[in-house]
């Protein structure tokens, strides 16, 4: 399993993956997210994994949230 950094924008004009970014506290590479979904009951979460699952070709079931639930900023678990 991989362990990739996102910082997710929601509410956003369109689903996409902007590219990455360095922290500039950490120094780690970090994913751009956005999605139109608003952060409300879990709502921005799903289009999220929906988002990463169609861009990387992996199915939803497998992909899971580690860190950061309710923050922008989230640790995500994808396979391979």
């Amino acid at each position: 399993m991989a362990k990739v950094r996102v910082r997710l924008q929601p509410r956003a004009s369109r689903n996409e993956i902007s590219g990455y970014r360095e922290d500039p506290e950490t120094g780690e590479q970090v994913l751009q997210a956005r999605v139109t979904a608003p952060p409300v009951d879990g709502k921005a979460n799903k289009a999220l994994i929906a988002l990463l699952a169609r861009e990387f070709s992996v199915p939803k079931s497998r992909i899971q949230i580690v860190q950061g639930e309710t923050s922008r900023d989230k640790l995500i678990e994808l396979p391979g």
